[in-house]
């Protein structure tokens, strides 16, 4: 009996590969295997992923460096890695963009709210909330040439709400999925 159940506890039940702890907001947060947790909790589809593409807008590149991940306005954006935010600035066809450095890692937030919660320079921590999804719609941006089709300023090249994830090792663009 007691074979039988050590047979059945090694062999039958799952383990997980991933470690899991409570964020500053007490979100139960997933570190991956890379050490890295996802950017936005709860949503995980890709509406375009890294690699070439046909570009969704004007201004929008025919290579994508990052993937895309749609969310809701005001959607939480957290901090995959400890670092330092490196950028918070209005950036052309990323619009309102939030860089996160650490290592050789360069992580771009891109099509984020302006109403930054963190500043460059800060420092902050896995799990931290570092920002929100982006309005697709943005006014009195000086020179922000993005407009949708019926001449609307636009948050960047972008059809709509959404997450951009760039990654940087050493200023080269890598796919961010290669990491999750």
């Amino acid at each position: 009996m007691i074979f039988l159940i050590l047979f059945i506890s090694v062999f039958f039940i799952p383990v997980s590969g991933e470690n899991l702890y409570s964020n500053s907001t007490g979100e139960i947060i997933s570190i991956n295997p890379n050490g890295f947790v996802w950017p936005i909790p709860g949503y995980t589809r890709i509406s375009s992923p890294f690699g070439k593409r046909k570009a969704p807008t004007a201004g929008a590149s025919s290579f994508h460096y990052g993937c895309d991940i749609p969310a809701p306005q005001g959607t939480k954006l957290i901090a995959i890695a400890d670092g330092q935010i490196t950028f918070c600035n209005f950036l052309g066809s990323g619009g309102y963009t939030i860089t996160l450095s650490f290592d050789n890692f360069k992580v771009t937030y891109c099509h984020v709210d302006p109403n930054y919660i963190v500043s460059k320079d800060d420092f902050v921590k896995q799990g931290q909330v570092i920002g929100f999804v982006g309005p697709k719609y943005v006014y009195g941006v000086p020179g922000n040439q993005y407009k949708d089709e019926n001449g609307n300023p636009t948050n960047g090249a972008t059809t709509g709400c959404h997450l951009h994830l760039g990654f940087r090792i050493d200023d080269k663009y890598v796919n961010p999925l290669d990491f999750f």
